[in-house]
């Protein structure tokens, strides 16, 4: 027999092909709103609703739990928004952080150079070269107008600190967490007594004026971040960054993320960060592209150091057993908690045909799902099965979160809870009055179970373990 073809990363296909499917449930549902929409909206801000918020946090929880929670060697920290701006002249983000920037001669709108049509793989030396707009022969995508030569477009947000605003007074609202933790690496070292190898986790937002957001919610102005930074022995980076990489592409597997739609992509020595040894990329297929979905990056000392000459202080790490002393490198692994969310919602998307019938489902894992349970009765009117629902709700929400819904016949109610991702219907109908007991529907398979109902919170919960494994 032949081998079957292999599929390359061009045949993958996306799991929504249209993103306007996605941007409209979430409206509609409940999971992202345009921000000041009433007054016309601000572009690449976006709020999360009822079901959105629920969505991210539990995103947040997980990567949380496998961080931190099930970890001995990571702890966590929540460190300020507003830092002194010298830490951010000495991480190099005054000086480096900063885009490609084209403007089109005729109508006047800015374009981040990597992000036009055949300028996707310039690098960052043929981004600094001014002729790179002839030499490609790029043109505005608005109107094809001639492009500017790029200039460096800084992306830190500024404001102002006291009641004068002047240079003095200057502060940025932070464009990642990492620094965070590095200035606090001291502090978190001697206070919880850990030993490297060890890390340090944080989710918190992050702010950045980008040039060209867009795609929905995959690059905004406003985002949350979820990093964790893992301190080693200089000779023990290599090793820490092999372990990383392999581990945070399968928590997007464990939480159901296709396989196949994700793939590492390494960086090549010309667009490397000015702060980076080695850097891996967590890609997705997203229905515009392979496009980043999380960084795995070796830091070196760069990060330790720096603030260490800079501030004076001494940052080095003593080691009791080898009696070494050291500044300590950096292993990284930065997410977005928006751009995780967003990649779990659209990879959870699917249509089937029930009996001739469209049915949406997201198919979201457990630990995902904005509910986990909806508790539904079959006849609203009857004050009894109404009042059986209610409790069974309650009780069910002290442990999980829990809706109860009597809106729309039960066949609308299945299919309401299908579209926004709910793994379990509980239905309390007339018989559940002689029996006690209700039916429990299983999102993906429908098929239904009768169980007591003392015993549904201990089913559902059950059901829960066994999908986190």
């Amino acid at each position: 027999m032949p081998d079957t073809p292999s599929v390359t990363d061009e045949q993958v296909a996306p799991a929504v092909d249209d993103l306007d499917t996605i941007v409209s449930l979430s409206k509609r549902r409940g999971f992202i709103y345009p921000s000041s929409e009433i007054y016309g909206g601000i572009n690449a801000v976006w709020d999360y609703g009822p079901l959105g918020v629920e969505l991210k946090n539990n995103v947040k929880r997980a990567w949380w739990r496998a961080m931190v929670q099930e970890r001995d060697d990571i702890v966590g920290l929540d460190a300020g928004i507003l830092m002194a701006p010298q830490v951010w002249v000495t991480s190099g983000h005054v000086a480096e952080f900063s885009d490609p920037l084209v403007e089109c001669a005729t109508c006047h709108r800015r374009y981040r150079l990597d992000e036009l049509p055949g300028a996707e793989d310039v690098s960052p030396a043929d981004a600094a070269d001014a002729a790179i707009i002839e030499r490609l022969g790029l043109t505005c995508p608005n109107d094809g107008g001639p492009l500017s030569a790029p200039r460096r477009f800084n992306l830190m947000l500024k404001t102002f600190l006291g009641p004068v605003e002047d240079e003095a007074a200057i502060v940025y609202l932070r464009p990642e967490t990492a620094q965070g933790i590095y200035v606090n690496f001291r502090n978190v070292q001697q206070s919880s007594r850990k030993k490297v190898p060890f890390g340090i986790a944080q989710i918190g937002k992050a702010f950045r004026n980008e040039i060209s957001p867009g795609n929905f919610v995959f690059r905004m102005r406003e985002f949350e971040q979820m990093e964790m930074q893992f301190f080693v022995r200089p000779d023990g980076a290599t090793a820490a960054f092999e372990d990383w990489l392999p581990r945070r592409r399968a928590w997007y597997e464990t939480l159901g993320v296709a396989p196949a739609r994700l793939r590492t992509r390494e960086h090549q020595p010309g667009e490397l960060a000015h702060y980076a040894k080695k850097a891996v990329d967590v890609e997705y297929r997203f229905p515009f592209g392979w496009k980043e979905l999380e960084g795995v990056h070796n830091r070196g000392d760069f990060d330790l150091g720096n603030h260490a000459r800079a501030s004076g202080e001494n940052l080095e790490y003593f080691d009791p057993s080898t009696e070494e002393h050291y500044i300590p490198w950096i292993v990284e692994t930065s997410a977005g908690a928006d751009r995780a969310a967003f990649t779990f919602l659209i990879d959870a998307y699917r249509e089937e045909e029930v009996r001739g019938e469209k049915r949406v489902v997201l198919g979201l894992h457990p630990d995902l799902a904005p509910y986990k349970v909806a508790v539904l009765p079959l006849l609203k009117k009857r004050s009894e099965i109404v009042e059986i629902c209610r409790r069974l709700r309650a009780d069910l929400a002290r442990d999980v979160m829990a809706v109860y819904d009597d809106t729309a016949a039960i066949g609308k109610l299945y299919r309401r809870q299908d579209e926004i991702g709910t793994p379990w219907c509980v239905t309390v109908d007339v018989d559940s009055l002689d029996d006690g007991a209700a039916t429990i529907r299983d999102r993906d398979s429908m098929t239904q179970e009768r169980v007591p109902i003392e015993g549904v919170k201990r089913a559902i919960l059950d059901r829960m373990a066994a999908a986190r494994g």
